[in-house]
């Protein structure tokens, strides 16, 4: 298959190069041998695969979130350091491609209604790419069709985000009616459902973008309709796709299963990227999540560990010793999916084809909270892009929240719609109490924490499910984005508790210490197999970035002696909802304007 998407890119970027469209290019095929056979189109459409604009197989695409401490800070969230110099994204030429497509997709010796499928593949792909530029830059320019190099509209300014996101509507609706497919066994293509699940994720994002970024009266007004879209469009999978959240394995293995699966686990997962050992197409998981080199060195912060309810479905935080309970203690009777997105308890790895304890490792983590929800166990995979299991991009338990979601924020979500969705992913997790009635009291933890500004209990207790449930899939910012809730990417990044200086800690309970933190000088002699971890305030003359909150005892806390801003001293409040428009493309073309609070800059 990726021979053939080469083939197509290098016959259809020819013509699409060409400065007289109807000229056959010497060393291809033309036009008519593609868009007036369904092979042609297709091998047209499966070009769109490839495409710099869609995910790839990655497992960090959270890294600039919320509930994540990473090795740095982002310069995007440091003031002053990010520019429009930096900025960038502002790329055209996958659309082009895909317009001229649809602009050529017309030749009567295919049936309209298999051009018909084809094109809602193609629209599908269009709507991903604008999608991905509004969430990215706010208002740009819709183009329908493939420029020539003197088209007026090269020159012109950006359009409204309405007049953009209804082409959008238009092209994902259009994708939605057209594409035949109901089923991929690969779960690498785009199918009806795989459309279906796109729209409600669109839908779902200006909707609530336009409910909680209320500048625009006009915009807010029409949140409602979004809504209904974005619930209506989850609805026809649940009703209709067959799909259901995977259970094998039981609740202490079934979620996490779906991530370190080689093959998509079929039940759940609508589309993914997938692994070929054969075809090395593989991805980096373990060699980004493991490395105390190579990637971010990303763990969740406390905050968030925190939201993890307990096994019976009630708050950790209602607990008033959570705050001083270490982690060997925390991790204890909770939602049974930590202990698969974190090391903690009985977690072991595999070396030499042999099992080992694994507690977290502080040559890694900064927090103690150290992800392994998309790595295998087998360390053979830590040293390199390794790694064989599937990338699921779109899945069940996302449609079901999504649906929730749209719901709760219309305020038409009933009971029924709680225990069939929130209360169906809770129950996987071993959860056993709240899963058949919405919940009725506000969780104070959250709205302290998270969402002060709301007091509706679903739509926090389905966004407490959100940031669980889909954790480190890529969807974390755009959330933070849409609920205006951007001041979240400055909190304090924070880790499990320590009660003392040189007292050695048993993360895992299996009868070894494995972590001790100090300041000064290294206690000695030192514990064997005791990792040491210098918290002093300085080290060498420089600030230390791993410290204890209390000074000697407290929460660890890391890099905070470099402030992260967002509205709070901006003189443009919404200015980091968006990126400015990359230097270099607004000289070349100053009708695009520059957004709020980037200008000059």
């Amino acid at each position: 298959m990726k021979q053939q998407y080469l083939w197509i890119l290098v016959c259809c970027l020819g013509f699409a190069a060409c400065k007289k469209l109807d000229q056959i290019p010497e060393s291809s095929a033309s036009k008519s041998a593609v868009f007036g056979t369904e092979a042609g189109l297709k091998l047209y459409t499966n070009s769109f695969y490839a495409m710099d604009f869609l995910p790839k197989n990655s497992t960090s695409q959270d890294a600039m979130s919320d509930y994540l401490a990473v090795r740095d800070v982002p310069s995007f969230l440091q003031k002053g350091v990010f520019t429009s110099n930096l900025s960038s994204g502002w790329t055209w030429t996958d659309l082009r491609n895909i317009n001229y497509f649809i602009e050529n997709c017309k030749d009567p010796a295919v049936p309209a209604d298999v051009r018909n499928n084809y094109l809602g593949i193609a629209r599908y792909f269009r709507a991903y790419f604008y999608m991905e530029k509004v969430k990215r830059f706010g208002d740009v320019p819709w183009i329908g069709k493939p420029l020539g190099i003197n088209d007026p509209k090269l020159y012109a300014g950006r359009d409204k985000r309405q007049v953009v996101m209804d082409s959008v509507l238009a092209d994902i609706d259009f994708a939605c009616a057209n594409i035949k497919a109901t089923n991929d066994p690969t779960r690498s293509t785009v199918t009806k459902w795989v459309a279906y699940a796109y729209k409600s994720r669109i839908c779902l994002f200006e909707g609530t973008f336009r409910k909680y970024h209320d500048q625009d009266q006009h915009l807010g007004s029409t949140a409602a309709a979004w809504l209904e879209n974005a619930a209506s469009a989850a609805k026809e999978i649940i009703d209709k796709g067959g799909y259901a959240v995977n259970t094998a394995g039981g609740a202490g293995n079934s979620y996490r299963q779906v991530f370190t699966s080689t093959v998509p686990v079929a039940s759940e997962v609508l589309q993914a990227a997938v692994s070929d050992l054969t075809l090395n197409v593989l991805n980096e998981a373990n060699w980004w999540w493991t490395s105390g080199t190579y990637g971010a060195k990303a763990s969740f912060t406390r905050t968030f560990i925190n939201t993890y309810l307990k096994l019976d479905g009630t708050p950790f935080t209602d607990d008033p010793a959570y705050r001083t309970m270490v982690f060997k203690d925390e991790v204890k009777n909770r939602d049974l999916r930590l202990k698969q997105t974190i090391r903690s308890g009985d977690y072991k790895r595999i070396s030499g084809g042999v099992q080992v304890p694994a507690p977290p490792v502080f040559s890694y983590t900064f927090t103690g909270y150290q992800p392994i929800k998309w790595t295998l166990d087998d360390m053979y995979y830590d040293a390199g892009a390794l790694n064989i299991n599937s990338i699921s991009l779109f899945r069940y338990a996302e449609v079901l929240l999504n649906y929730a979601e749209a719901k709760a924020e219309l305020g038409t979500l009933t009971d029924a719609d709680w225990a069939a969705t929130v209360g169906v992913l809770r129950t996987r997790g071993g959860i056993t109490g709240g899963l058949t009635t919405k919940p009725v009291v506000a969780d104070p933890y959250l709205t302290t924490n998270y969402f002060p500004g709301i007091a509706d209990p679903s739509i926090l207790e389905v966004r407490r499910e959100r940031g669980i449930e889909l954790s480190l899939e890529g969807l974390r910012y755009s959330d933070v984005l849409r609920w205006k809730c951007g001041a979240l990417m400055t909190q304090e990044w924070n880790g499990f508790y320590v009660p003392a200086l040189n007292t050695p800690m048993d993360l895992n309970e299996d009868g070894i210490l494995d972590v001790a933190f100090y300041q000064g000088t290294k206690p000695s002699p030192a514990v064997a197999g005791v990792t040491y971890v210098d918290v002093s305030p300085t080290i060498g003359g420089k600030t230390n970035s791993q410290l204890l909150k209390n000074g000697t005892s407290g929460e660890l806390i890391w890099m905070n002696e470099i402030p992260r801003v967002w509205d709070k001293d901006e003189p443009v409040k919404e200015k980091r909802y968006y990126y400015p428009i990359p230097q270099a493309d607004y000289l070349k073309n100053p009708a695009l304007g520059q957004n709020p609070g980037w200008e000059g800059n």
